[in-house]
């Protein structure tokens, strides 16, 4: 059995860590390369940035956080947001990331995907899927955090792109986003039934025992997640409270709430309760 990855997501506006529910809402929790160097030091087997509003923008400004993770943090860590051509990947990779994530370019133009994966190495193309349950029970494919419908379903969309040469699947459920109320098992379930390239699940982890049902139900090769890790991070105080000084919006972060759903962990508990549960991961 291989090794699951449990994989940090950390999506950023401007120079913040932000965190909202459904990819919307969102709020400033500090400075990423803080959470990025707390969850390299404490076991996460890569990171994934997210430039949240990139393609809203029509770009991607993460050069500066990229060239600096490259430099302190010494784990995979993959990118995404606004990357619409292949000199876009090039930048990036570049600049020190390992891999990129792709949505709203690949969909625009899935030929970009073969394209990419013969240039730069199908190991460095991940293709982001944003995934939202239509009331027919259909999984369609969004773009924009979940603002712009595209009418793809996503099990064909999820083979389409691993015919093309992608080499994973970074699979976002919008609707169970922020909420702690688990992962979408069935969303992910479907898409990994289907495709042999790895899918990475995002959305909805509350707890342990969500990370361990999306592994066994859902059989995801590698689990992501944010909020259980970065309101873990706060409530522990592991960073330097000047982290948020300059930042705007904190009244958030000083009123020490979090969401009634949502139990905080480290990555060192989430790789306990995986192993306690006969996961096999990197600890």
């Amino acid at each position: 059995m291989k090794n699951i990855r449990v994989i940090p997501r950390i999506d950023i506006k401007g120079p913040n860590l932000v965190k909202g529910i459904h990819l919307e809402g969102l709020r400033v929790l500090g400075k990423p390369e803080d959470f990025a160097r707390y969850y390299y030091e404490h076991g996460a087997d890569e990171l994934i940035y997210m430039d949240i509003v990139a393609s809203l923008y029509g770009r991607n400004s993460l050069r500066d956080i990229i060239e600096k993770t490259a430099r302190e943090i010494f784990i995979p860590f993959t990118v995404g947001g606004g990357i619409r051509t292949l000199e876009d990947i090039r930048a990036i990779l570049r600049a020190g990331a390992d891999k990129v994530s792709v949505n709203t370019a690949a969909i625009k133009d899935a030929n970009m995907i073969r394209e990419a994966a013969r240039k730069f190495g199908s190991s460095t193309i991940v293709i982001s899927i944003e995934a939202i349950k239509e009331p027919d029970g259909r999984y369609l494919a969004y773009t924009d955090c979940g603002r712009e419908h595209t009418g793809i379903e996503i099990v064909a969309w999820a083979k389409k792109v691993e015919d093309l040469g992608a080499g994973e699947i970074f699979l976002t459920s919008v609707d169970k986003d922020g909420t702690g109320e688990g992962y979408d098992i069935e969303l992910i379930r479907r898409v990994s039934e289907t495709v042999s390239i790895p899918v990475i699940a995002y959305g909805g982890a509350g707890n342990c025992e969500d990370i361990v049902n999306v592994i066994k139900d859902g059989k995801a090769d590698a689990v992501s997640m944010s909020s259980v890790l970065h309101y873990g991070v706060i409530g522990n105080k592991a960073l330097d409270e000047s982290s948020f000084q300059s930042e705007g919006n904190i009244t958030y972060l000083k009123s020490g709430k979090v969401f009634s759903k949502i139990e905080p962990h480290t990555i060192e508990s989430i790789k306990n309760s995986l192993k306690a549960s006969g996961i096999m991961c990197r600890h």
